[in-house]
């Protein structure tokens, strides 16, 4: 056996737990009993999927895969950011509904 194909064997492994980590990550965002769950588990499925970005430019010997990873980590840390502000923003807002109310009885 070469070592060429072990570190194929050990990458294809490692493309299936991530995979399998994917999947798990996408039933916790569907489920999540709260937003914060899901926003965690959004952020790490990105996280995942750049990890399989870079794995499969470390199969294929392409490198601009690497650049497509970088771009995708931007994206989705500005996703991340814009889902977090909207959910402070919910929340702040349903906070002053039921404040106001308390205030004036």
């Amino acid at each position: 056996m070469r070592v060429q194909d072990a570190y194929y064997y050990l990458y294809a492994f490692v493309l299936v737990v991530l995979a399998l980590l994917l999947v798990l990550c996408f039933i916790r965002a569907m489920k999540g009993p709260r937003i914060a769950d899901r926003i965690v588990s959004i952020n790490m499925m990105g996280t995942e999927i750049i990890a399989i970005i870079c794995i499969l430019a470390l199969m294929i010997n392409e490198g601009y895969l690497v650049d497509v990873a970088i771009i995708y980590a931007m994206i989705s840390f500005l996703s991340v950011v814009v889902l977090c502000k909207v959910y402070l923003g919910v929340h702040w807002s349903k906070a002053s509904k039921e404040v106001l109310p308390n205030e004036h009885t």
